[in-house]
């Protein structure tokens, strides 16, 4: 769990500096590499999420 954690945090922070780049740039694929780490991340804590709820209620 505290792995998983990490690893949530660790998406989330490359995804924040992909976008100050984009901010500081200008340059749309940092843009484009920050969304589609963001959009990869918040599909993996809803499957995550879902093994967690389907182990409670099994």
């Amino acid at each position: 769990m505290l792995i998983v954690r990490w690893l949530a945090i660790f998406l989330l922070l490359a995804a924040a500096v992909s976008f100050g780049f984009y901010v500081g740039t200008g340059q749309a694929h940092y843009k484009r590499i920050g969304l589609a780490i963001l959009k990869w991340t918040v599909i993996a804590a809803v499957v995550f999420f879902a093994v967690v709820l389907i182990d409670r209620v099994a």
